[in-house]
């Protein structure tokens, strides 16, 4: 699982992504990263279920952006969230510690503990916040708990197919909580039928800068 050659680039919102050449593919929206990711996984995603505590599941942890949006609005709600993410190709500290993601000072040391995380274990960084990071593939993964929220923040359909499939969609289901949501900056009809044949609710809501629409799907509460 070696990390193919990666660029850090600066997207329109003044935040980072990381492009990989091999792919063609960004990491995040070139038209902002922080924009995007609270638009999709916080506001849609996140503010879904105003319940506590709560679960999550990130598909694609990536650079740790989605992480430390949801670290800070768990520790400014006082909402316990256990956040569970998945990545096959973790970043190197060279990397992680390029990154510009506007935080305020008081939460850059959190962004680094993220990242200083031991993998595979769940660590509670805060009353509010116990992460456990797994160094896994998506597509052999077995969950043993179920989740409120899923960010699913994989690359493209078109260039990471293996991740988008029904057989996927329906794992992630059936350890989805009644009531609870799966959210996605992917609005392509063939991902939005795949989760409507797997047995979730889908709606399509106006998309963050640069993408007309984005999915959300609910898991029925009976």
């Amino acid at each position: 699982m070696t990390l193919p050659h990666i660029e850090i680039q600066t997207t329109a919102d003044g935040s980072s992504t990381l492009y990989r050449p091999d792919m063609d593919e960004h990491y995040h929206s070139t038209n902002g990263a922080i924009t995007e990711a609270e638009h999709v996984y916080i506001q849609t995603g996140l503010y879904a279920l105003p319940i506590q505590p709560i679960s999550v599941l990130e598909i694609g942890f990536g650079t740790g952006l989605n992480a430390i949006l949801t670290w800070l609005e768990a520790e400014k709600n006082k909402q316990p969230i256990r956040y569970t993410t998945v990545e096959r190709f973790p970043l190197s500290d060279s990397i992680t510690h390029q990154l510009n993601y506007q935080l305020p000072t008081e939460a850059c040391p959190r962004f680094e503990q993220l990242h200083a995380c031991e993998w595979n274990k769940a660590v509670a960084l805060s009353p509010y916040f116990t992460l456990q990071k797994l160094h896994t593939d998506l597509t052999t993964q077995q969950w043993q708990e179920s989740f409120d929220v899923i960010y699913f923040d994989a690359f493209a359909p078109d260039k990471q197919p293996e991740m988008w499939t029904e057989e996927i969609f329906k794992r992630i289901y059936e350890k989805t909580n009644p009531g609870g949501v799966l959210v996605t900056y992917c609005a392509k009809g063939v991902i939005r039928r795949m989760l409507q044949s797997v047995g979730f609710t889908t709606e399509r809501l106006p998309g963050p800068p640069g993408k007309r629409e984005m999915l959300r799907a609910r898991k029925a509460t009976v």
